[in-house]
């Protein structure tokens, strides 16, 4: 019986989710070489593989390539806590371009909803996508019969391309920024937060059409209890509903 802090192939395999065939070509790469062998020559491997293991599985997640990762991980000067200060970073570097492309399919969503006219071709150019006209025939059934969707179509059948540019660019800062205020660990109900809530109340005023306080809650509602707007606003959603019903209380 090996000790209790060595662990089989597939003790190992078990518990990370690896194959035993990965593990093995981990071996044989020299990546994660097993501590130990039992008496029949089997690999065994310590708590402090099974830790390389998990720096390996990360940087892997992080789409770094086997060579790379063997690089870093015998930098002499990086310490354990160095590599997870690395690890957090690029993963909020990861969660924020998720964050901009999340928002990059919102403002399809509500681009399309709003009765955007742009040739497929400038759709791709500003929102990454052609295929605005999905959610043209939802929305409409859904608030076709709204003033606020009278007055947004009226309003967005004039604009420009250059129009649409500038509107996605001022919705892609207010999303940065509250991503940064979360990271800041500014508190919702903060007036930075709220800033940012009037910002992003202020900015469908201008643009669609006249938000007030009111509308903005629903809007916020939305944005926590129907999962298309959950999932496009991703992980700050909840922040961001909070940050809304702060800055409409204090007005």
């Amino acid at each position: 019986m090996p000790p209790v802090d060595e662990y089989t192939v597939g003790t190992v395999a078990r518990m990370s989710g690896v194959s035993a065939r990965t593990l093995h070509h981990y071996d044989e790469i020299g990546l994660l070489p097993a501590s130990g062998r039992s008496e029949s020559g089997y690999r065994l491997y310590t708590d402090a593989d099974l830790e390389r293991l998990r720096r390996i599985l990360f940087y892997r997640e992080l789409e770094f390539g086997l060579e790379e990762i063997a690089r870093i991980l015998e930098d002499p000067e990086a310490g354990d806590d160095d590599h997870l200060r690395r690890q957090h970073r690029m993963l909020r570097e990861r969660q924020a371009r998720t964050a901009g492309l999340l928002h990059a399919l919102e403002q399809e969503m509500e681009a399309r909803q709003m009765g955007i006219k742009l040739t497929p071709e400038e759709q791709f150019e500003i929102f990454g996508t052609d295929k605005l006209e999905e959610h043209q025939q939802e929305a409409e059934q859904r608030w076709g019969d709204t003033d606020a969707w009278k007055e947004s179509q009226r309003r967005t059948a004039a604009y420009t391309k250059d129009d649409w540019v500038q509107i996605k660019a001022e919705a892609d800062t207010n999303i940065e920024a509250f991503a940064a205020a979360i990271e800041a660990g500014e508190p919702a109900d903060g007036p930075v937060a709220r800033a940012l809530a009037e910002d992003h109340r202020q900015h469908i005023s201008r643009w669609f059409y006249e938000c007030g306080y009111d509308m903005h809650r629903n809007l916020a509602a939305l944005y926590v209890s129907d999962p298309r707007f959950t999932k496009t606003w991703g992980g700050i959603a909840q922040y961001v509903h909070h940050a809304i019903l702060a800055n409409a209380a204090g007005r």
